[in-house]
């Protein structure tokens, strides 16, 4: 892989694309193009650079969002790669890495979840795994989200009665737990159950989880029989109810008929947004779908933007890829992107369309699911932006406020404090955008003070480029709140920011909120069914949400830590020895000066000190 070429510079504030196109190589590669603030706009990739990059520049042809875009470009950067195949990889990398504004843009999300199968047990568990497959068992999945994993255990506890519990749990029972009293667990931990009889339901569950269903319904069958002959009724009364258990799931269970693992997408377009809904299809059955609502500025059609939609999605992560995937359009390079997929997976992999049997009834339930999905974000979308056109009204905004931030602040008596910044904008809650801040060395309980120090660290971030400034900042408190807010935003130079507190009203109940308008010095009450007001309060409840969230979360953490553990000169032994001298931290925090000094390695100063810290003082 070469070194990009160095673009032309702009000549008289626009791009010589003449000059530049002079040398453009006709090798594959990536191409990156800038705006006259040196910022990323769009990534592509080419099979001959120069015939791609002069499609950019013709005289007609190009929609009007195309010629947009290329309005705004005064350089292009090249990378030449060995092959094609090098240049879709590099450009789906870059694409992840720089969210360029005019590329087909998937929101990041986290890896997917597994059913994880312990092996090296005795008695082996099952339970939900995500991230790095370190532990030595079995994988199964990947499920596309936590609840299809969590009702998928849930049947499994309920049908074979395998163990969830954490080993440390496992190895400590004297008695059976709660599970066991509801006949979710055969309670291995007090030995209720032999090893053998374990083993045989552990191996029903990967029977059931590598989709052999009827082979286990079968084997279940034969073993009910043989049980109600040798009189064992109760046996074979647990095994008629795990037969019925499989055979009602596998009703639920529709379009079966493969042992593949298959992903199948369907994709819809309407008012400007596009949904593209996955299922995800692991030994012949439906393990759950997942619907994506991909951006683009550049106005493509379906097939364009499925095209785009699947390297990105595959080759931009640490995605399993499958050995098909069955799409409602056609997909552009087809074989240019099978020859990556596979690549990347180490199997072969084939993209297909235009199905027939109960393929296509995937696509085809895939694509009603796209659609009906659109439908409702196309309403709840147009709902939003409704109360965004009141709010702008309600400001006397002369543009629309496309963008808003929230801060709140929560505490438990001071302990703890934690303020959050949530973000939305036109399309709903901008999560990614969302900040914790963990506030420090303050007076306990000083709000303004936390309120403050919130503020500066993040409008410091944004003036550092780090982020988008918003059009309204709503503050969740009343004048002295706002006037910490004033106050950042004064002494760090920023404007063009419209602040709001968001007070209670006397009622403290929601629909009687004050509005503090800072840029018109006034106050208002808007009605109960104001657009504004509603979405005022769904920023703000998501605000304090966020804020609570993170607090007890790191006021948890703090409580499972020992005292003793802030403690300078108090380490592992130390800790140790104290609390096996007193017997445990309540007699501990009961101990004079003169008992703490008497302990092995506690010197009269250390003693001292652990007296303080323990009575705070």
């Amino acid at each position: 892989m070469s070194k990009p070429e160095a673009a032309p510079d702009a000549e008289s504030g626009a791009f010589n694309y003449k000059r530049f196109l002079q040398t453009v190589t006709r090798k594959p590669g990536v191409y990156q193009m800038f705006d006259a603030e040196g910022r990323i706009l769009y990534v592509g990739k080419a099979k001959n650079l120069r015939a791609r990059l002069s499609s950019y520049f013709r005289a007609s042809g190009l929609t009007t969002k195309t010629m947009a875009l290329v309005q705004r470009i005064v350089n292009i950067e090249v990378t030449v790669t060995r092959s094609e195949t090098e240049a879709l990889i590099l450009e789906q990398s870059l694409i992840k890495s720089q969210r360029p504004p005019y590329n087909v843009l998937l929101k990041d999300d986290k890896g997917y979840p597994y059913i994880f199968v312990s092996t090296a047990d005795a008695y082996p568990r099952i339970a939900f795994h995500r991230g790095a497959k370190k532990l030595k068992g079995m994988y199964f999945g990947p499920y596309p989200n936590a609840s299809s994993v969590r009702d998928s255990l849930n049947f499994l506890q309920k049908t074979f009665r395998i163990r969830q519990c954490e080993d440390s749990v496992f190895q400590n029972r004297s008695r059976p737990c709660l599970q066991y009293q509801i006949q979710r667990c055969s309670g291995p931990c007090v030995n209720l159950i032999s090893p053998e009889e374990y083993a045989e339901d552990v191996r029903h569950t990967e029977m059931f989880l590598k989709g052999k269903g009827n082979a286990v319904i079968t084997e279940l069958a034969d073993e009910m029989e043989a049980a109600s002959a040798a009189l064992d009724f109760e046996r074979a009364a647990i095994l008629r109810d795990q037969i019925a258990a499989l055979r009602r799931l596998q009703a639920d269970q529709v379009a079966e008929g493969t042992s593949g693992n298959v992903d199948v997408l369907g994709i819809s377009t309407s008012a400007g947004i596009t949904c593209v809904h996955v299922l995800f299809i692991r030994q012949g059955r439906i393990l759950g779908s997942r619907s994506y609502y991909p951006t683009e500025k550049l106005g493509i059609d379906e097939v364009q933007l499925l095209s785009a939609f699947v390297p990105q999605f595959y080759l931009a992560g640490d995605r399993e890829i499958p050995r098909e995937v069955l799409c409602a359009a056609p997909v552009e390079d087809t074989e240019l992107l099978e020859g990556a997929l596979a690549e990347k997976s180490g199997h072969e992999v084939r993209l297909r369309h235009n199905l027939r049997g109960h393929r296509s009834t995937w696509v085809e339930m895939a694509s009603q699911a796209a659609d009906q999905n659109l439908q409702s974000r196309v309403a709840t979308r147009k709902k939003l932006l409704d109360r965004f056109l009141d709010l702008q009204k309600v400001l006397n905004l002369e543009e629309l406020p496309d963008r808003l931030e929230c801060f709140d602040i929560s505490h438990s008596a001071g302990e703890e404090t934690v303020a959050s910044c949530v973000v939305f904008d036109t399309g709903g809650a901008v999560k990614s955008d969302y900040r914790r801040f963990n506030i420090k060395d303050i007076t306990p309980g000083d709000d303004f003070a936390a309120m403050a120090q919130a503020l500066k660290r993040r409008y410091t971030r944004l003036q550092k480029g780090e982020g988008k400034f918003p059009g309204v900042l709503l503050i969740d408190g009343g004048k002295g709140q706002v006037s910490q807010a004033v106050s950042v935003l004064g002494e760090l130079g920023v404007v063009g920011v419209q602040i709001v507190g968001v007070a209670k009203g006397t009622t403290r109940k929601a629909g009687f909120e004050t509005l503090h308008i800072v840029d018109e010095g006034r106050e208002t009450v808007l009605s109960a069914d104001s657009p504004a007001l509603h979405l005022i309060q769904q920023v703000r409840d998501e605000a304090h949400r966020f804020a609570i969230t993170g607090h007890k979360q790191r006021r948890d953490k703090k409580r499972k830590r020992s005292t003793l553990e802030d403690i300078p000169g108090v380490g592992p032994k130390r800790r140790k020895e104290l609390l096996r001298q007193f017997g445990g931290l309540q007699e501990l925090q009961r101990a004079t000066v003169s008992e703490l000094a008497q302990v092995p390695g506690i010197s009269r100063k250390l003693a001292e000190d652990i007296y303080s810290a323990l009575h705070n003082q």
